[in-house]
């Protein structure tokens, strides 16, 4: 069976539309009252350790969705999997809305999670199966911005939104209308997505375990998690360390936080350029390098001049994220693309979950050490990278323009 036949042109641009205006809506929607969760929490009557399982428990259903969402795109099709994925979430949303008291938002968090973790993978089957190996860096690029535009836009409108409401009224309120772009979202996916098989689904679960694969991609695994444990170490203290040590205000903290985001966003799209032009490999590298001199540099800042560049080398971070997302896919077997980015991301999440614990501990033993931490297990990501991406292989070293999807 050829597994590398193109689809008609005006039905991949129909899917990669839809899977753009999925992306960006619901974004859009969730940025309106995500920011003002904890608050919402103790307002409902949490406590400090329920507003802390909230978010462990983000993090656990974040790795634990990658798994049965990337087998269920391979064994269902992309769309029946999206419009899925999209229902479920909406379902959240609802229960967000209506919930009386912050446990029944947990359950609601089990739903939510099914769009923003769930349906990841899917994400990834459908930039495969529609765009050549030569543009997906570029493709990824896109989604990139279309998630992270509404950080900057959507988040300040559901501040207004709740401050002119009050906190409960407010959030119910945003969350509500999340619910109902979820829906338009859903009409959307149902009368426009279109289907492509072109080999068989997989029946069992074989797919899911580790050892099914491929080596390349175990070694690009087995940099990204020293990386992202390095930078799980230090991202919740990041704020701390600027407000508390360096002693800025947490006004100037936003400002700091908006230039990242800014940084991040103008280079997506040069990053995924460079990464289908020049190859993947060294453009993860410069990524690789940005996340340990990040910590390192907010460490070091000496004012208020040394804090904004030191942020716009944390946005710098981003540059190679289209190249790393692009080259798993050009990794991934044809026939388990959903479920082999399920595993990659179910293993790298699950093990990061504990890093914020020990960033914590020590934390309580110098303010400067999770930082410094951070800095020095990315660096070794970065050399664990570059050592095991060596071997002759072109998987990691030459331009996607001159292979086949």
């Amino acid at each position: 069976m050829n597994i590398t036949a193109r689809p008609p042109a005006p039905r991949v641009d129909a899917n990669t539309k839809i899977l753009a205006v999925s992306l960006f809506a619901l974004a859009m929607g969730e940025e309106l009252w995500q920011a003002y969760m904890p608050a919402y929490l103790t307002a409902l009557g949490a406590s400090g350790i329920a507003v802390g399982l909230f978010g462990s428990s983000k993090d656990l259903l974040d790795s634990a969705y990658q798994l049965p969402g990337g087998w269920l795109t391979d064994r269902l099709g992309h769309r029946r999997a999206l419009l899925t994925f999209t229902a479920v979430a909406g379902a959240g949303y609802v229960i967000y809305a209506a919930a009386p008291s912050w446990p029944i938002v947990i359950v609601g968090l089990i739903a939510v999670m099914a769009w923003k973790a769930g349906a990841f993978p899917t994400t990834f089957a459908v930039i495969g199966e529609a765009l050549p190996a030569a543009r997906r860096a570029t493709a990824f690029a896109v989604q990139s911005v279309l998630v992270r535009v509404p950080r900057v836009v959507a988040a300040p409108i559901g501040g207004i939104a709740i401050a002119s409401m009050g906190l409960l009224a407010g959030v119910r309120t945003t969350c509500a209308i999340t619910a109902a772009i979820a829906l338009a979202v859903w009409c959307v996916q149902y009368r426009s997505l279109h289907e492509r098989a072109v080999v068989e689904r997989p029946s069992t679960v074989r797919s899911l375990r580790p050892d099914k694969v491929p080596l390349p991609l175990r070694r690009l695994l087995a940099a990204d998690c020293v990386v992202r444990i390095g930078e799980g170490l230090a991202a919740s203290f990041i704020v701390l360390y600027v407000t508390e040590v360096s002693r800025a205000s947490i006004e100037f903290f936003g400002v700091l936080y908006a230039i990242q985001q800014a940084v991040a966003i103008a280079f997506y799209l040069p990053g995924g350029r460079l990464a289908d032009l020049a190859g993947r490999r060294w453009v993860i590298a410069m990524t690789f390098l940005f996340f340990a001199a990040f910590p390192l540099a907010v460490r070091t800042a000496a004012g208020d001049a040394q804090l904004v560049l030191a942020f716009v080398i944390g946005g710098l971070k981003e540059i190679g994220e289209p190249a790393r997302k692009s080259l798993i896919l050009d990794l991934a077997p044809v026939d388990r693309r959903g479920s082999t980015v399920g595993v990659y991301y179910a293993v790298r999440n699950a093990l990061v979950v504990p890093a914020g614990l020990a960033g914590g501990l020590l934390w309580q033993q110098d303010h400067t050490l999770p930082l410094e931490a951070a800095g020095i297990v990315c660096l070794a990501g970065l050399v664990v990278f570059l050592v095991v991406t060596r071997p002759q292989s072109t998987s990691f070293t030459s331009s996607p323009s001159s292979r086949t999807s």
